[in-house]
């Protein structure tokens, strides 16, 4: 499994800038806002879930996003929606509960889980997400996402939440 040293050496290697904080750790969006407050750019909330034919789906969303579980595999394209256990995520993404983040997509070297963006995401200019870890946060631009992701091999199925739709 890759590491935050690895990432921010992939990170180097494909020439985005980024920046991190470290903080104490958060395990749930509602905590440390006075840490947000802080960190220029569009925060994130991060949910990996497993549909009842067994696929795997990451959905980064803005932190205040409302996202409806119940109608969201109407929008995506999946079976209904359940979170994944701690193991898988382990497993697929390398991280842990309360760590969840689309950085963790380096570890899904298989590409088992499919990657749901948020528009307000994909079209904020500063994005953050911990960096395989709650006790950090990583700001990168959104060229520098767009080209983690290139580079990783991930195109993202970007999606408006406000109006459950996708936009690509």
């Amino acid at each position: 499994m890759q590491t935050r040293a690895d990432l921010f050496a992939l990170l180097n290697r494909l020439g985005v800038p980024h920046q991190t904080l470290d903080h104490p750790a958060v395990f749930t969006v509602g905590e440390g806002e006075d840490i947000k407050a802080r960190i220029p750019g569009a925060h994130t909330k991060n949910l990996f879930l497993k549909d009842a034919k067994g696929q795997l789906w990451l959905i980064s969303a803005e932190g205040h996003a409302q996202i409806d579980l119940k109608r969201l595999h109407t929008v995506i394209g999946s079976a209904r929606l359940s979170f994944g256990n701690a193991e898988l995520m382990a497993e697929t993404l390398g991280v842990t509960p309360g760590s969840v983040t689309a950085f963790g997509l380096i570890n899904d070297a298989e590409r088992r889980v499919r990657f749901v963006l948020d528009r307000t995401l994909a079209e904020a200019e500063l994005v953050n997400f911990h960096p395989l870890t709650n006790t950090a946060t990583t700001t990168v631009t959104r060229e520098g996402f767009r080209t983690f992701l290139s580079g990783i091999g991930v195109t993202p199925m970007v999606v408006d939440f406000a109006a459950m739709r996708v936009v690509n």
